[in-house]
């Protein structure tokens, strides 16, 4: 078998460019042939790094054909192939290529981290042809050497998630040339955090007289460097050993081209968890005392404390942290400044004296420096702290995936420029995410593009929580990264963030599989957005509303997973380690997640309406959810991969706050009595609420019918009109049972009626009502747009009827964003706000609504919850001609529990609701306009009366004739005992 250019992540080095390779006549190059490698040639006077990725392209070849590359440090007498790996200015043999006009390094010589691979003939006397890579600096030609690898077969996560080699006799790659220009960002990295977790499986299975050492993070600069990141802030927490304590750690990430930052709370690289108490007991006052972390108490020796990292740590290629927080990440500690303006003097006094130090002890090699203006600081900072203009200012997300503020003019052009730094995981308030990747790709790409438009591009630092389970968004964050235009989440034609998942998960298990896994991850992504597994609690999503709106997620999720366990039965057998990882844990933990709180808010429910046998059966359920979940994550620590991930899953941490356990659920005690009892849809108890039927939408409703005791009770169904179908007319049972309701169109009258749907058991009788408007079919083929039906219009943002861009603003389709498949944002972000004339100023959506009922009526936009701490997050909306309504949402996070930021970050959308009056019925245009840029909305549901209260999700889409001509009227899960 033989591998010609398998597509790699590098958008430079892809498919179009193999085949552009291929096409030129030119041979591709065999690594190895009938079991005989080709040499590696390595300048022994290369970078140490260059050195030692060049023995891991020798293993990667092992990996694909059972035999090693031999390496060596001078070229051969004679040889029909060599390999030449090389730095611009590092590798004579290179230089004296270049310098014959040989070696295209046009757009790679004298930039960041670029690189060349192409093939060579006659390249040194008794060499007949070379595969050259070459690159600008040591991780140009790291990434180049990876490029390789990858293009051989070789994931950068066949360690850390196992993905397996394919095993082949003969391996060619392009002829090339192949080139890697330099990134979009300089600094790309991740932030090891709240590493509970990888550091219970470092102590088990790495280092076991460690928590989290060199051998642990041998493995992870490996994989930066293959994912084409270059930087790391390493483990802080105190379950782990501090990067320092092990001298062999900064010595190991320059060996490899690491550069190792830290944390806002960890200044000049000082890890103040573990180190600043050891420090003060060898620095005590005059008086005995120990000091404390406070600039303003004992500004000596907290000097003196960073002075002595920096001059330990010079010599390493660093990235230093400039600026103060208080030990293990909390607010600054300043007794004697107590006011914002005195702590901003503090703050520069803190910048100078840092600054000092970095001269004195580091000289010119103390870059980059970086102050994050990471939650109080950030008010600090805006309040006047002078950050040097040589120095990056790192911007905060919210800590749930929201930009809070991005640099404005000024900032935008200081030398030292600008990044972000942004979480995939967080611990924290509101509530914490720690378990899964859970934040969906095309918000990362929405937040992404977003940054870089406003000139955020010196470094990218990401929160990976303990790194397992974000396998996926972190390569997609690298990718954008590296190449931030590789991706438009609005290109229709595959390139979007789906595009990325096919070609990611191609790479990882075979193109034939691609594009099913992409369509399963981004359900999977569409699913969490409506709540993160780990938000889950009681009564979140209703059981009795929309069908059982709860019902009808988890019938999702049971769709999601049977597909996905589907697939991975195709999957050879040593894939399934991998696909399980990657895919099967978090569908099946996130359904199991789901479901256990499910079935315990059916079993509360069922205690408030007095169901006997049924109740302890949801109580049942909930627990064996429960118990499937513990048992799928032991599977994970213990089985996969022969137990190489011990301790490394886990949902619930002990150290993690907010997170959801075992729902408590309750029993009753078995009674020897039966009694029939009926629960309609939209009723916690009774049916005082109809049921609503409209020919539009053409509803299914469901009446829940169950036993009050534990002995079996016998019962009937039965509707006064025969266009009325029952899916059961009786029967016996012991527990519940759900009977649908649906209409029989083509039998029923036009116009309005009132029918009743009885149930009997005995001399018991429940009568439930039931609303039933038949509009004809004509009203159907009347509508040219959404139709009121059921008391509600329900539309998602998608579904326009007419965009109108204007000022240079328009709105975009975001596929992948939000609850329901796709949303539209305003773009550019740079846009100026329209805040005046907006029917003639403001980009605009229309959309065409047929209503039937008049009065002035709530609409409510659901908007992703982006934030800006300097402006305002404002849209607006009107009917037809009338003045629009400008809704303003929440702009700053405020880190609280229970307001308005963290209900948002909750939820995953800011509902922003004003009124319309409709005047008469008929057809309308309901508008939308942009006042800021970069607002996404979802969904907007116009309330004309019969919206029910409870509900968490919009009610499903209203009828169209082109966007959804059959309403989703499909059922969630059905109460067992049917």
């Amino acid at each position: 078998m033989t591998a010609v250019g398998l597509v790699p992540s590098a958008p430079a080095v892809g498919a179009a460019t193999a085949r552009a390779a291929s096409a030129s006549g030119r041979p591709g190059f065999d690594l190895v042939t009938d079991g005989v490698a080709v040499e590696v040639f390595v300048d022994a006077a290369d970078d140490p790094a260059v050195l030692r990725a060049a023995d891991d392209l020798r293993a990667d070849v092992e990996r694909v054909c059972a035999v090693r590359p031999a390496v060596r440090h001078d070229l051969p007498e004679r040889a029909a192939a060599l390999v030449l790996v090389g730095t611009l200015g590092a590798s004579p043999v290179i230089d004296r290529l270049v310098a014959q006009g040989r070696l295209d390094v046009r757009g790679v010589k004298g930039r960041w981290e670029a690189s060349v691979t192409q093939v060579v003939e006659r390249p040194a006397p008794g060499v007949d042809r070379a595969l050259v890579i070459a690159g600008s600096d040591r991780r140009g030609t790291v990434y180049g050497v990876y490029d390789t690898s990858e293009r051989i077969g070789v994931s950068p996560w066949y360690w850390w998630a196992d993905v397996p080699v394919e095993r082949r006799d003969t391996v060619t790659v392009p002829a090339g040339p192949c080139k890697r220009l330099e990134p979009a960002v300089r600094y790309r990295g991740v932030f090891i955090n709240d590493e509970q977790n990888l550091t219970t499986w470092s102590h088990r299975t790495q280092e076991t007289d460690k928590n989290i050492g060199p051998e642990t993070y041998r493995r992870l600069f490996e994989l930066l460097l293959r994912l084409k990141a270059n930087y790391l802030w390493p483990a802080m927490h105190p379950y782990s050993d501090f990067f320092n304590k092990y001298r062999e750690n900064p010595e190991l990430a320059d060996r490899y081209g690491i550069v190792v930052g830290s944390s806002h709370p960890e200044a000049l690289l000082r890890n103040g968890v573990h180190e600043w108490d050891p420090w003060a007991e060898e620095h005590r006052g005059a008086d005995g005392g120990l000091p404390v972390y406070d600039y303003t108490v004992n500004p000596a020796v907290v000097s003196d404390y960073w002075r002595a990292r920096a001059r330990e740590n010079a010599a390493y290629e660093s990235s230093w942290t400039i600026g103060m927080r208080g030990l293990h990440d909390t607010a600054l500690e300043t007794k004697y400044a107590t006011t914002i303006p005195e702590k901003v003097v503090v703050m520069n006094d803190i910048i100078a004296d840092q600054r000092r130090i970095l001269a004195e002890e580091v000289g010119a090699a103390a870059e980059p420096q970086i102050f994050i203006p990471y939650k109080e600081v950030l008010d600090l900072y805006n309040a006047g702290v002078q950050v040097p203009e040589d120095i990056t200012l790192i911007w905060p997300d919210d800590n749930h995936g929201n930009m809070r503020q991005l640099p404005n003019e000024t900032e935008r052009v200081r030398p030292g420029g600008n990044g972000i730094y942004y979480h995939l995981s967080y611990w924290g308030r509101p509530r914490s995410y720690l378990w899964l990747d859970t934040t969906q790709l095309a918000k990362v790409w929405q937040e992404l593009c977003r940054v870089y438009e406003h000139g955020v591009d010196r470094m990218w630092i990401f929160n990976v929580g303990d790194l397992k389970s974000m396998e996926t968004g972190l390569s997609f964050s690298m990718d954008m990264a590296w190449d931030v235009d590789r991706w438009d989440a609005e290109d229709a034609g595959g390139a979007g963030v789906e595009g990325f998942l096919g070609e990611w998960y191609g790479r990882q298990f075979g193109l034939r599989h691609a594009r099913e896994i992409a369509a399963l991850r981004t359900e999977y992504y569409r699913l969490a957005a409506e709540r993160r597994p780990e938000f889950i609690d009681r009564s979140m999503f209703s059981v009795i509303h929309h069908g059982d709106e709860a019902g009808r997620r988890l019938a999702a999720y049971d769709r999601l997973l049977q597909r996905t366990v589907a697939l991975g039965s195709e999957l050879p057998a040593d894939c399934r380690d991998a696909f399980f990882e990657l895919l099967q844990y978090p569908v099946h933990g996130a359904y199991l997640m789901n479901l256990k709180y499910y079935w315990a808010d059916r079993n509360a429910l069922a205690v408030r309406q007095g169901r006997g046998a049924g109740t302890n059966r949801f109580a049942d359920l909930a627990e064996a959810a429960h118990a499937q979940e513990a048992a799928l994550t032991k599977r994970y620590n213990t089985e996969v991969a022969s137990g190489k991930w011990d301790g490394c899953i886990n949902p619930y941490p002990s150290q993690i706050p907010k997170a959801p356990g075992r729902p408590a659920v309750t029993r009753v005690a078995r009674q020897e009595t039966s009694g029939l009892g009926v629960v309609a849809e939209g009723n916690e108890t009774g049916a005082q609420r109809p049921l609503s039927f409209s020919s539009v939408t053409r509803d299914r409703r469901f009446v829940d019918v169950f036993n009050t005791g534990f002995l079996a009770v016998t019962w009937t169904a039965e509707a006064d009109r025969p266009w009325v179908r029952l899916s059961s007319a009786g029967g016996t049972l012991t527990e519940q049972t759900r009977v649908w309701v649906e209409i029989d169109w083509e039998q029923v009258p036009e116009g309005a009626h009132e029918v009743t749907v009885a149930f009997t058991s005995g001399e018991r009788r429940f009568e439930v009502p039931v609303k039933v408007v038949d509009d004809a079919e004509r009203a159907r083929r009347r509508a040219r747009g959404f139709v009121e039906a059921n008391g509600w219009v329900s539309i998602d943002a998608v579904h326009t009827e007419r965009r109108v861009a204007r000022g240079g603003a328009r709105w975009r389709t975001v596929r992948g964003l939000g609850r329901r498949g796709a949303a539209v944002e305003a773009v550019p972000s740079t846009a100026v706000p329209v805040t005046s004339d907006l029917a003639a100023r403001a980009p605009e959506l229309r959309y065409r609504v047929r209503f039937s009922s008049t009065g002035t009526f709530p609409v409510t936009v659901f908007r992703l919850p982006s934030l800006d701490e300097r402006g305002a997050r404002r849209l607006a909306v009107a009917l037809d001609d009338r003045p629009p309504a400008v809704l303003s949402g929440q702009a700053v996070a405020t880190g609280n529990r229970g307001d308005a930021w963290a209900r948002n970050v909750e939820e995953g959308v800011e509902k922003l609701t004003a009124t319309v009056t409709v005047t008469a019925p008929g057809e309308h245009v309901l508008r939308v306009f942009m006042v800021d840029p970069a607002i996404a909305v979802d969904q907007i549901v116009i309330d004309t009366g019969g919206l029910p209260a409870g509900a968490y999700l919009a009610p499903p889409e209203s009828y169209h004739p082109v966007f959804n001509p059959e309403p989703d009227t499909a059922a969630g899960l059905d109460a067992p005992g049917r």
